[in-house]
């Protein structure tokens, strides 16, 4: 599952995305508005976090368009204004919760967990390649109906893999995703595991493109 983080603050920004990746997460991180057009408009989310403020204006007249454009990703706000007036006003401009900084990591995650299970089911919170079936949402994936035991970091990069079915991703986006930056600039480990999958999901079910990435087989 794929979510839009939109928060100009950079520690606070890395932090939230590093927690919703340990939940298996992709995460896109965007720092102003016009950032975070340009990422919605290219891929659909499963939820946003949107900052109230950002440098470029307001994220709240930005959640306020997304609705009259018929976007209806759950979205939850961020800010500092606790008033009860700025909350009633964050939930008029079709916001479906609200979150007051600061905040422990782990209660935006649980609000973000509890959003998606209130919205209306998706086509793609199943996704099927093959023999697979992967449920990002359970974060559990069968083979031939069998339940595949897989680690943290191996559903991880599977669950991104699925969320970009059909498409090449290549290594950075996946380090960036799945690591958050903890890696070294010329390591192995987007390999290591890509090989474990393997092993645990059958050689044909992710594709090696040459020189471009990888791509989670349609036949695996």
């Amino acid at each position: 599952m794929r979510i839009l983080l939109v928060e100009d603050e950079a520690e606070l920004a890395t932090a939230v995305a590093q927690r919703l990746r340990v939940e298996s997460f992709g995460v896109d991180v965007a720092g102003t508005l016009a950032e975070a057009r340009f990422h919605a408009d290219l891929h659909p989310y499963d939820a946003i976090v949107l900052d109230r403020r950002l440098p470029d204006g307001q994220g709240l007249e930005l959640c306020g368009q997304w609705r009259a454009a018929g976007v209806e990703t759950p979205i939850l706000l961020l800010t500092a204004m606790d008033r009860t007036d700025d909350v009633v006003d964050g939930f008029a401009h079709g916001a479906d919760d609200y979150l007051t900084k600061p905040f422990a990591t782990e209660e935006l995650v649980a609000r973000v967990h509890a959003l998606l299970r209130r919205r209306p089911a998706r086509r793609h919170d199943t996704i099927e390649a093959g023999d697979l079936l992967i449920e990002p949402a359970r974060r559990r994936v069968r083979r031939d109906g069998v339940i595949v035991p897989l680690t943290t970091k191996e559903f991880a990069l599977l669950a991104f893999l699925a969320d970009r079915a059909g498409e090449v991703v290549d290594r950075f986006e996946i380090l960036e995703h799945c690591w958050d930056h903890a890696y070294e600039p010329e390591s192995n480990v987007v390999d290591v595991h890509v090989a474990a999958l393997r092993r645990k999901l059958g050689a044909a079910s992710i594709e090696t493109v040459r020189g471009a990435g990888y791509r989670l087989a349609d036949g695996a």
